[in-house]
């Protein structure tokens, strides 16, 4: 595409449809930077005009509010209601996982081409399908098969031996994942499987998550990239209850970049911003390699979850809502980042005797902290009810942050 990327005509502003611009509660920021990059800013949502924050009302040029954005019906109706008043619409996005395949159905019934269609859903949404891709990439994969029987399940185990992890092959997040160590294991998990649902069993890989997120221009070229840390997976936070951090990165590994940017070819992504996920095995593993080395886990073709792309902000000194809003508009952005710092997630589990009170923390890291909130509940099991998020020039500052923020006394 040529850099008049999203310009429609030099009187005529670009049409961009924004759905579910109110959630996450951090996603009119992308609103506002496409308001002022002259975009024509049209959200759809389910909460009633009135309640939107301020900033989100000023950052759109239209709302149209539908009774439950699950009702594709009615967000259809929404669409063709904005064709009808302001014309052809030259991108509708959401930056969601939940909502990536009703983004990509809309764009195919409304022959918008800016981005995935209905026929690329397979390949960027079913985790059995993006191993061909990974493969392409030259990038180590686990072992995996599809399963739907007690036999399939045991017929694998033999194969790679426990403990394996079993997921929905199409599922946002940690949703319904389990690790697998013993027969009775296998056997709960058969008794409380969703009938309606396709799981994907694979062999479980010792390693901690590391990502790499970036944003990608027409010609599948980053225009910011940047990382993350998860050491503990997202799986057993949830599943063990347990307290949740992770961290951007100060610098992108080499590795970790070869890596995204290899996936980004093959995937075929053009103009989204991206969270890719690999695993760095912390000890050899036959048939993946040794330890240190990146093995792929997941993509995912939106922005890393939660208040992560503030943290890049904070990790990088720049603006990754601009960066994005850019990419739309110009399919550039001349926005650099600036000073390199870690930015650290603390999320705080109810009912744990920590060591330190919520004050201490508050004043002893005062001058590091950039975010201290309560997390809503639908996004709890994953992030912590109590989150922080600080910035440290070193690592060895921001261990010492974690250790603080989640020490607990000993029962």
């Amino acid at each position: 595409m040529a850099d008049s990327h999203c310009k429609k005509g030099e009187n005529t502003m670009a049409n961009v449809i924004f759905i579910s611009p109110n959630f996450p509660t951090n996603y009119w920021q992308f609103c506002r930077e496409l308001k002022r990059n002259g975009m024509n800013v049209l959200g759809i949502g389910d909460q009633p005009y009135d309640e939107l924050a301020r900033e989100l009302k000023d950052s759109l040029n239209e709302y149209y509010k539908v009774d439950t954005l699950e009702d594709y019906d009615a967000v259809y109706r929404a669409v063709a209601f904005l064709i009808h008043k302001h014309g052809r619409i030259d991108w509708l996005e959401s930056n969601n996982e939940y909502w990536l395949e009703r983004d990509a159905q809309l764009r195919t019934d409304f022959h918008i081409t800016s981005g995935f269609q209905t026929e690329d859903i397979p390949r960027i949404k079913y985790k059995s399908r993006m191993k061909e891709f990974y493969a392409k990439a030259g990038i180590p994969a686990a072992r995996y098969r599809l399963v739907a029987t007690k036999a399939g399940c045991q017929a694998f185990i033999r194969e790679v031996g426990y403990p394996v992890v079993v997921k929905p092959d199409n599922g946002v997040g940690a949703s319904d994942t389990h690790k697998l160590s013993s027969d009775q294991d296998l056997e709960a998990f058969l008794q409380r499987r969703n009938p309606d649902v396709s799981y994907i069993m694979e062999e479980f890989v010792h390693a901690a998550v590391n990502s790499y997120d970036a944003i990608i221009d027409s010609r599948g070229e980053p225009i910011f990239e940047t990382g993350n840390v998860t050491p503990m997976s997202i799986m057993d936070i949830v599943n063990e209850e347990d307290n949740s951090i992770y961290y951007i990165v100060k610098d992108l590994p080499d590795d970790t970049r070869r890596a995204g940017r290899a996936a980004v070819k093959s995937f075929g992504v053009k103009s989204r911003f991206v969270h890719f996920e690999f695993f760095r095995l912390t000890q050899d593993q036959e048939g993946l390699g040794r330890a240190g080395d990146v093995v792929a886990l997941e993509v995912n073709m939106r922005p890393c979850g939660g208040f992560s792309p503030d943290m890049m902000n904070y990790a990088n000194s720049t603006d990754v809502y601009k960066i994005w809003a850019d990419m739309i508009a110009f399919d550039r952005s001349t926005l650099a980042a600036g000073t390199h710092m870690f930015c650290a997630y603390a999320g705080r589990r109810d009912g744990k005797p920590f060591i330190r009170s919520h004050q201490e923390i508050l004043e002893k890291y005062g001058g590091q902290m950039k975010m201290v909130e309560r997390i809503p509940d639908v996004l709890s099991d994953a992030m912590g009810n109590q989150m922080y998020v600080a910035t440290f020039p070193t690592r060895e500052e921001m261990e010492q942050f974690y250790h603080d923020v989640l020490m607990c006394r000993e029962n």
